[in-house]
């Protein structure tokens, strides 16, 4: 027999593992603080790597699905100088490992492949309490409670089920984004439409700690990320609530830079919106506790690498399909289950390997040093 599965939080990870569980036939209820699937925006899009992400959207049986999502020719890439010289131009050939997806629709295609109630839509959980046997008492902010007998801690950066194994905190590393968007880029900012391509576009200073980098989206939306190596405090001085005041603030630390880059900045149609970095212990790992577990940002936050999206769904696939390949031992699987967890999210992803998988042999040996410096 399965033990039911509690899950907390309806991320790209949480949901992965509802639905490998749902496969594999093992009962299982989600609990997510949102009041509904369609509360907020669900972010840009993700890249999702044949190594990780792909790997588990085989184990929940939804590639051809998930293959309908691809945005094609989004894989194009190109690195600009600050003057807006093209130092380098890959053009999406059909080749490349990480196809792009919009991350609402891909969460959307989790959704709709599970059975109706499996999400409990509105439960913001305000405490977890654990009462012995590996069973435990999840507290809601409005009172109500629920006992799993098997809990996971899919509920991101500031998790709540994570204090039940470990204590560690998510500490800033000293970097934000500042997010922000273009839409109608191709009519309406035709410059900076061009300046971005049919991808990724990249642009760094000339040392570490300033980029801009953006992206085109559906249609002709441009998403871009502006990354400051900045302390919080220096955020806390911009008032984000006065969206021109803030916008020109960003972009004086740009000035020199080209106006078809600073547009993406100074030009967008949305309010921009600061996005810290914060990262928990590389390596860190905890105790075995009968009948709890974490996946995704609740076990391994890192700062922003390209990896999180993919990892939170690998970890939720390999828990759904150890905990399918042991019925009736739970601490068998979680046991099975983390010791891989705890190996995958301790290994740095290598630079060159990034570079490699990115660009493949495209890239001039000049501009290696470029990403190595940053």
């Amino acid at each position: 027999m399965h033990t039911p599965v509690t899950i907390i939080g309806a991320g790209l990870g949480g949901l992965t593992l509802a639905r490998v569980l749902h496969v594999h036939g093992i009962p299982v209820t989600v609990y997510e603080a949102e009041p509904s699937p369609m509360s907020r925006l669900q972010g840009g899009m993700l890249d999702i790597h044949d190594y990780n992400g792909q790997l588990a959207v085989e184990a929940a049986g939804l590639m051809d699905e998930f293959r309908g999502l691809i945005l094609e020719g989004r894989q194009a890439m190109r690195i600009l100088d600050q003057d807006g010289t093209v130092l380098f131009d890959k053009v999406d050939d059909g080749s490349g490992g990480r196809p792009e997806v919009q991350r609402g629709e891909l969460r959307r295609l989790l959704l709709d492949s599970l059975p109706a109630g499996t999400v409990r839509w509105g439960h913001k959980v305000s405490g977890v309490r654990a009462m012995g046997e590996g069973r435990h008492e999840v507290t809601f902010a409005d009172g109500s409670t629920v006992v799993a007998s098997l809990l996971v801690g899919a509920d991101g950066a500031w998790s709540r089920v994570r204090p039940l194994l470990i204590d560690a905190t998510p500490e800033y590393v000293g970097t934000s984004f500042v997010e922000t968007y273009l839409y109608d880029a191709d009519t309406r900012h035709p410059a900076t439409a061009k300046a971005v391509g049919g991808g990724s576009m990249f642009v760094h200073g000339p040392t570490p700690g300033k980029a801009i980098n953006a992206h085109r989206e559906s249609g002709d939306t441009l998403h871009a990320y502006v990354d400051l190596a900045r302390p919080l405090d220096w955020f806390a001085a911009i008032d984000f609530t006065d969206p021109a005041a803030a916008a020109a603030r960003i972009a004086r630390e740009f000035d020199g830079w080209a106006p078809e880059l600073t547009a993406l900045i100074t030009d967008a149609d949305t309010a921009p919106v600061q996005r810290p970095h914060y990262t928990l212990p590389i390596g860190h790992r905890w105790d075995r506790l009968p009948g709890a577990t974490l996946v995704g940002d609740a076990a391994h936050l890192t700062a922003p690498n390209g990896e999180g999206a993919n990892l939170a769904m690998l970890d939720g696939a390999e828990l759904g399909k150890a905990l399918a390949a042991h019925p009736g031992d739970v601490e068998a699987a979680l046991t099975e289950y983390e010791q891989a967890m705890f190996t995958r999210s301790a290994t740095p992803i290598e630079h060159d390997f990034l570079l490699e998988s990115v660009f493949g042999d495209n890239l001039p040996e000049h501009l290696t040093d470029l990403f190595h410096g940053d």
